[in-house]
């Protein structure tokens, strides 16, 4: 990966001189002779690396060469952060020195002798690493000779994309033979005695599509039917027997599990799947080792007869080693059918005149797949956005075809030609984020928005005019996405869009940053470490169990950038303090999970941390002041730290935060100072004080007026609870937080006399007109706010505990309103008001023509819930769409699917309008009086109820 570094460097460098020469910052001087000439020599290695990194594939020796560039790539890169951390430190420090004095002066150096004497010590520490990499780089420069590299390069910009949807998986094409035969297994007699389980495995090589068909089958409608419990388990390599039954658990009963130990939760598997009949899936299956396979085995042994275990595999011995009852080898596709993939992907929205000028040429690519469906599609993938018929023959002649060997078994390999041949036609920038991916293990499930902040924390990410490295960390994931370098995808409630690498591909990325990126776990733990310089590795990851104490050998890794750590080993916590004083390089932190009660001080020597991920740590209950002198932070993530009360009271000095997540913390105030973090992107709790002893470290209301860049989610805590009045949720001006797309606000349960009024309140906290989501708990006034008819794209709103309002606004009339819940309001007639049809005295209508309103015209789901005095659902007059006389066409929710009506005792029918919907789940109250005319909703094809 040495040619994605080196023209950041280069920039970053530029960037610093410039930087240096405008604040008047004589920071490191006298090295200004070796930046020039380091300068010249990274635009000569720049000019061939791109050569260099595709020879490498062949070349042991240039793959030394780059590996030598890559290091000291990596070492410059920490310098210069080093350096131009320096300058930002000095500008910050002398701000408030100003501010202290009022006076202003510019000096390259605070007054104090010990501020003074620290500069001196900076200043040549910095020179000297600076002198020491140029030398280093002066020599790697000179060696280059010895290969005779042509001038090359790297595509430098995105050819544009023809869209496509993440998730769409229809075009799965050519293996209807071997569904059916995998069907017909699984829902057929069984061949074992009663209480044994038939084994099947489907077998065959790397990308061929074992895991597609293991899926087709896997949500087959027969299938589906058959079995009374399917669980889906991804095994990969190694073979953890604890973390497979953990899985099977989860499956079995929806939540994980608090057992720890093997025989426990086997126990209990079989306890779960006692008598039943059920569907086991083992995806992509390694090891040959007969004796953890046997320790499974017992446990799902208590089934009813016909169950299943359907094994994938890319090895004839494993499939052996399970005791295989039917064995399904998966041949490779004809070129017809490679033909048939690789045209789907790359000729996806193209006129007929293109598809006829390229279709020849497409088919002699199709026809290198070599029967592989994912080659056919990474190759489809790389051919969608060229146009030139020349671009096309480019591909079609590549010299990686004739590539024999990559460091492994002939045939397994062939599937990195197509991708070797996509990951150079993409741009540097793209490429590294790629390549990054190879630290996580096999078959991890990342998360989008996660994987962009850690791309950002590595420098990867350049900001585009509008100063949004989010937004193009989200274009290069749409181009990696739209190559099949991802793939998996799906959306979660509150992680946002996770995915995973396909097996081949992430084999393909740790090739190609070998020594690099490392991915360890209780098992291969030594093993890896051997296998790998651990000095030499930037990224890691560590996958440990409880029992497995943290390998104190992690500490040699001083170069070590990206850390994600797997743990809940009690002991964790007291090796932070060593660990930080020892990986000072790192950049990105992971410590999600696990059970450490504290970040210690030695945090602060991080200074080039940027992204510190700590969700869930249950235990955690301080951060150290120490986290505020890293100028560099850019992500700070304390969801679900549930027994962390404060955030670091000087948290305002972090100005380059962009991502604060606090929310289901047990966070109680938000401190002072907040105000001055005006680029943060995510910010998605304000929790307004309630007094006493935070009364005076808390922020008020009025520092959100400046942090308008605010996007995603915000959620505001405890309003009426404290000083803030109706001027300083004014002040706040939520309504020019242009991204803001979900917003709750939430006010006290409790009312005082003066704390009732929140009319008022509610009325200064206008959000912005884009709204998407509103939520409203607790409030406490008697009418909801005017400005909520304002938001004509909001999608969802939820009214909850309003135990004042009884008359809702016109929400019929919101065009784009999808969801609606109302639980716990004092209405008590949902009325025309509420649907926004009433007669409008000042509407004109032409002669002849018809009037036609439509109210709720998007809603597909409303849940009413506790609204206890309701009585009254007014139907109309005139039936769905019906006309009258007075030339006025009427539609009411024409596309709700499903309705909740709990814990609403008085209401005794619906109205006309939603029994002619296409309701299609209704979730009633047993007992419901809604039960007395049962035949006018016995038409609805799913009516579930609440138990009493």
């Amino acid at each position: 990966m040495a040619g994605p570094l080196v023209s950041p460097i280069l920039e970053q460098l530029t960037t610093i001189v410039a930087q240096q020469v405008q604040e008047e910052v004589n920071l490191v001087v006298g090295v200004k002779k070796q930046v020039d000439k380091l300068k010249s020599n990274l635009v000569a290695i720049q000019s061939i690396v791109e050569d260099a990194d595709r020879k490498q594939v062949k070349d042991e020796a240039v793959k030394g060469w780059l590996d030598k560039l890559k290091d000291v790539c990596y070492d410059m890169d920490d310098v210069l952060d080093e350096w131009s951390t320096a300058i930002l430190r000095w500008k910050m420090e002398e701000a408030e020195e100003n501010t202290r004095s009022r006076q202003k002066m510019r000096c390259s150096f605070l007054r104090s002798p010990c501020f003074c004497f620290n500069q001196v010590v900076r200043r040549r520490d910095i020179a000297l690493k600076i002198k020491e990499v140029c030398e280093k780089v002066d020599d790697i420069a000179k060696e280059r000779a010895m290969f005779g590299f042509d001038l090359c390069k790297a595509p430098d910009e995105l050819q544009r994309l023809t869209s496509t949807s993440l998730v769409d998986e229809s075009s799965v094409i050519g293996r209807d033979v071997e569904k059916k035969t995998v069907v017909s297994k699984l829902v057929g007699e069984s061949s074992q005695e009663a209480q044994d389980v038939d084994v099947i495995s489907v077998v065959g090589l790397g990308g061929i599509g074992k895991t597609t068909l293991a899926q087709l089958a896997f949500n087959d409608a027969e299938v589906t039917a058959h079995f009374e419990k399917k669980i889906w388990v991804c095994v990969s390599d190694p073979f953890d027997e604890v973390k497979i039954a953990k899985a099977i658990l989860e499956e079995l009963e929806g939540r994980a599990s608090d057992l720890v130990g093997l025989q426990s939760l086997l126990r209990r598997v079989s306890e779960s799947i006692e008598g039943k009949r059920f569907l086991l899936v083992l995806d992509d299956v390694w090891t040959e080792n007969h004796g953890q396979w046997e320790q499974l085995k017992p446990s799902l042994t208590g089934c009813a007869r016909g169950s299943r275990i359907l094994v994938t595999t890319r090895k004839d011995a494993v499939a052996t080693m399970m005791g295989t009852d039917h064995r399904i080898n998966i041949e490779k596709l004809s070129d017809q059918i490679c033909r048939s993939i690789f045209n789907h992907v790359a000729f996806q929205e193209r006129s007929k005149d293109e598809r006829e000028r390229l279709t020849d040429i497409g088919d002699k690519i199709a026809n290198k797949c070599k029967g592989l469906p994912l080659a056919a599609k990474v190759l489809g993938g790389l051919m969608q956005s060229k146009r030139k018929r020349e671009e096309w023959e480019r591909v079609l002649s590549s010299e990686l075809w004739r590539l024999d060997e990559v460091d492994r078994d002939q045939v397994e390999r062939r599937i990195f030609i197509p991708l070797l041949l996509s990951y150079y036609d993409l741009p540097y920038v793209v490429r590294r984020c790629f390549l990054y991916c190879a630290m996580f293990p096999k078959d991890f499930e990342m998360v989008k928005d996660e994987l962009v902040k850690m791309w950002m924390a590595q420098g990867y990410l350049k900001e585009n005019s509008g100063g949004d490295m989010e937004l193009v960390g989200e274009h290069f994931f749409q181009v990696l996405a739209a190559r099949s370098f991802f793939q998996d995808f799906k959306t979660g409630r509150f992680e946002g869009m996770k995915f995973k690498m396909h097996d081949i591909v992430h084999d393909f990325a740790q090739y190609m940053t070998k020594n690099e990126c490392l991915t360890v776990d209780v098992n291969t733990l030594g093993e890896a470490t051997v296998e790998t310089s651990i000095e030499r590795v930037r990224h890691l990851s560590m996958m440990l169990s409880q029992e497995t104490s943290f390998p104190g050998s992690i500490q040699k890794a001083k170069g070590l950038r990206s850390l994600l750590i797997n743990t809940r080993d009690p002991s964790f916590g007291a090796a932070l303090p060593d660990l930080f004083k020892k990986l000072t390089c790192i950049r990105s932190l992971n410590l999600s999970r696990s059970s450490i009660k504290e970040i210690p001080n030695e945090v602060g020597k991080l200074i080039h941390l940027r992204h510190l991920n700590l969700a869930d740590c249950g235990e955690l209950e301080s951060l150290p002041e120490t986290m505020c002198d890293l100028c560099n932070f850019q992500s700070l993530d304390v969801t679900y730290c549930c027994s962390l009360k404060e955030l670091p009271n000087a948290i305002g000095k972090l100005i380059k935060l962009r991502h604060l997540r606090v929310v289901h913390s047990g966070v109680a105030f938000i401190p002072k100072g907040i105000e001055r973090i005006t680029c943060l992107r995510t910010f998605d709790l304000f929790i307004v004080c309630g007094g006493g002893g935070n009364e005076s470290k808390a922020a008020n209301l009025r520092e959100l007026k400046n942090l308008n860049d605010i996007g995603g989610s915000l959620e505001i805590w405890n309003l009426g609870g404290g000083k803030e009045d109706k001027s300083d949720a004014a002040e706040a001006q939520l309504k020019n937080k242009k991204r803001l797309l979900r917003l709750r606000l939430d006010f006290i349960r409790e009312k005082t006399e003066l704390q009732a009024n929140e009319g008022s309140l509610i009325e200064a906290l206008r959000p912005p007109s884009d709204l998407e989501d509103l939520t409203i708990y607790g409030y406490g006034g008697l009418d909801l706010p005017n400005w909520m008819m304002t938001l004509t794209r909001l999608q969802v709103l939820t009214l909850r505990y309003c135990k004042n309002v009884e008359v809702l606004p016109p929400l019929g009339r919101l065009p784009n309103l999808e969801r609606l819940v109302l639980r716990s309001l004092k209405v008590r007639r949902l009325d025309a008001g509420f649907l926004g049809i009433e007669k409008d005295e000042n509407a004109s209508i032409n002669e002849g023509d018809i009037a036609r309103v439509t109210a709720f015209p998007k809603l597909k789901e409303l849940r009413i819930e506790g609204l206890e005095e309701v009585e009254e659902w007014d139907g109309i007059e005139r039936r769905v769409g019906e006309e009258d006389a007075t030339t006025t066409s009427i539609s009411i929710m024409p596309q709700l699917r499903q309705l909740t009506i709990h814990n609403c005792p008085l209401l005794r029918a619906l109205p006309d309008y939603v029994l002619a919907a296409p309701l299609q789940e209704l979730y009633i109250d047993w007992g419901s009086h809604l039960f007395e005319d049962w035949q006018k909703i016995s038409h609805i094809r799913n009516i579930y109820f609440f138990d009493k």
